[in-house]
Parts: C-alpha cells; sequence; structure tokens
C-alpha cells in the first residue's frame, strides 16, 4: 500500500549525508521561518492513489518541503507548480503552504527522484539510486497512470534508467530530455512528458513560463483522459 510506503520513505537513513543535512537545516532554520517546526526528514510522496498523471521532481527544497513535509510545499517551485495544476484541473486550491492547509489532488501524484533535500539541490548518484527503489514500488502501486511527468534533466535520467533496469528499453539514446519532449517508451507503458524544472532559477530567467508548463499538463490531461 501507497501509505505503508510512504511510513518507509519517512524512516528511512539510507544516505547518512542527506539526514545530517536536513536535521541540521530543520535545527539552523532560515530567519523568516524561525517559529516553524522543521520536518527534517525524507518527504513523502504526495498525491492521488488512482493518479492517471505521476510527477517525478528532483528533490525537496532544504526550507520548502524540508520545513513542511510535503512535496513541492512551501518555495517558489511550488507556487507556480500548485498554481499550474489548479488552473488545470489536478488541485483544489492554487497554493500549498502546509500539510494541514486542506489541498486535495485530483488524477495526479507527485514524488521525486530523491527524498530528502540535498546540499545545493545536487544529490549524488549514489542517494539517487538508494531512492529508486521507493519509485519502482510507486510504479507498481500507481496501477492508472497514463503519463510520466519529468520536471528537469535529473528526474528524467532516473526515469529513464528506472525504465532500463526494468527492461522497458534498451538504450536511453532515442529519448531526449526537453520541453514538452514526448516519448512512447513501449507497449503498455506510460506515455513520458518532460519539462523544464519549474526552479525560481528557471522561472526568473523566462526559461520556464506559467504558460509553459501549463501547457505541459493540459497535454498530460488530454492524454491521461483522452481529452
Amino acid at each position: 500500500m501507497l501509505s505503508t510506503l510512504h511510513q518507509t520513505i519517512v524512516a528511512c537513513r539510507l544516505c547518512p549525508r542527506l539526514c545530517d543535512y536536513t536535521a541540521k537545516i530543520a535545527q539552523i532554520k532560515r530567519r523568516a521561518y524561525r517559529d516553524w517546526g522543521y520536518w527534517g526528514r525524507p518527504v513523502p510522496s504526495f498525491g492521488d492513489p488512482d493518479a492517471r498523471v505521476l510527477i517525478l521532481g528532483l528533490a525537496p527544497g532544504a526550507h520548502g518541503s524540508n520545513r513542511t513535509g510535503r512535496m513541492f510545499t512551501g518555495d517558489r517551485s511550488g507556487d507556480i507548480l500548485y498554481k499550474v495544476l489548479h488552473k488545470t484541473g489536478f488541485a483544489s486550491q492554487p497554493s500549498s503552504v502546509s500539510r494541514s492547509d486542506g489541498l486535495v489532488l485530483t488524477g495526479v501524484y507527485i514524488t521525486a527522484a530523491a527524498h530528502c533535500a540535498p546540499p545545493g539541490n545536487k544529490p549524488l548518484p549514489e542517494e539517487l539510486r538508494n531512492c529508486r527503489p521507493y519509485f519502482v514500488q510507486e510504479l507498481e502501486l500507481l496501477k492508472n497512470v497514463q503519463v510520466v511527468v519529468c520536471l528537469g534533466k535529473i528526474a528524467w535520467d532516473v526515469y529513464m534508467d528506472t525504465l532500463k533496469s526494468r527492461g522497458v528499453i534498451t538504450s536511453r539514446t532515442a529519448f531526449l530530455f526537453g520541453h514538452c519532449a514526448e516519448y512512447r517508451t513501449g507497449p503498455g507503458t506510460p506515455v513520458l512528458l518532460g519539462s523544464y524544472h519549474p526552479s525560481q532559477q528557471n522561472t526568473s530567467t523566462g526559461k520556464l513560463t506559467e504558460k509553459m508548463l501549463t501547457d505541459v499538463f493540459r497535454r498530460a490531461r488530454k492524454i491521461g483522459w483522452g481529452r
């Protein structure tokens, strides 16, 4: 069950560097959040167990999800993502600020390549490998997924590695990452969509706009529901 998997993820201590970093950030905090009780642990996935769209992100933000305990919640990345998910009919409200804010996702499920906040937003290859079995279990448990949306090149690479390890594809060379890239990876497998990550760096420079991200999720809805 997904709830059991979530508990396993939260209790995970496979990556000492990440455990130390998330705990340290939770103690030091950011001045703007000094009154918050930081989550400071691996962040579980979030969303609809009957989802047709699966979002694979990079990792929790140090003062975002590592603070709130919910994927893409409490930072600029989440601000634009949830606004777009609301606009495209996947989220009950346009913002996500805490685990108790009443937000409900319908038709979509959000996970990450790494469930712990990494220093510099850069998980190490072995840390990504440690987290990959959790993602594989999610792919097996989420029976209705029709579309996988990878936010950023690292998430894309993790998904490619997962497909290759499961024998779905034999080579990654035919699947090039790009914004709005779309591939069918094999019979009976979800359609793969690529998107630039909604990081503050990408949105502030205009590399990714709200319209660009909206187009990705409108396409995901059309594929997932045939309309």
